[in-house]
């Protein structure tokens, strides 16, 4: 893997975790403040990078299944 300042200031989306008995609401607003980008960050030795869909569901609706 390729690594340069901006990929080693990635979060791991692997260590975050998040206090399971605060509302829906409160557990996205401190998991994204855990992940600090939303948009890119590492699982394990991959960087994912978050890309948009005309089509598809919208990033909201996929960070609420994720946290659900």
């Amino acid at each position: 893997m390729r690594e340069d300042a901006n990929t080693l200031e990635l979060v791991d989306i692997c260590t975050v975790s998040v206090d399971r008995t605060l509302s829906k609401r409160e557990r996205i607003i401190e998991f994204i403040k855990r992940i600090k980008n939303p948009y890119r960050f590492r699982c394990k030795e991959f960087i994912v990078t978050v890309r948009y869909s005309t089509n598809g569901p919208s990033f909201e609706e996929c960070l609420e299944q994720v946290m659900t």
